[in-house]
């Protein structure tokens, strides 16, 4: 999360395992059990990790999608998440008028960037 606090900015709160008296393992009571990120212009990411007793299967990863109309936001964005990454499909205008493109960044979440055209992408 200190990655994304570094993309996007704002203020980054963490929770360990043992300030929930969540795990009974003594190795996991200073991990972070959740953490939320919210950032000035108003987006939110939360994640919760995996105590060592429940079941992670690797690559369950899910796809983190980012729209907007505010370009250079969210090309920022989109420089910070590719770097060190790879770029499935450039960040480019698309059939629908907006410029939209995939990248995975280099802990292997998946995100899909949407910049919203005139008129928020609609077609005339």
């Amino acid at each position: 999360m200190e990655f994304y606090h570094s993309v996007f900015g704002g203020e980054l709160n963490t929770s360990t395992f043992g300030e929930f008296h969540a795990s009974e393992d003594p190795a996991e009571q200073d991990k972070i059990m959740h953490a939320m990120l919210e950032t000035p212009g108003g987006l939110v990411l939360m994640a919760a990790d995996t105590p060592n007793s429940m079941d992670l299967t690797p690559g369950d990863n899910l796809a983190v999608s980012l729209s907007g109309d505010d370009e250079a936001e969210l090309r920022g964005y989109w420089e910070k998440l590719s770097d060190g990454g790879q770029v499935t499909m450039p960040l480019e205008k698309a059939p629908w008028g907006d410029h939209f493109g995939m990248c995975t960044d280099k802990f292997g979440i998946h995100w899909l960037v949407n910049i919203a055209g005139e008129g928020g992408g609609e077609q005339p």
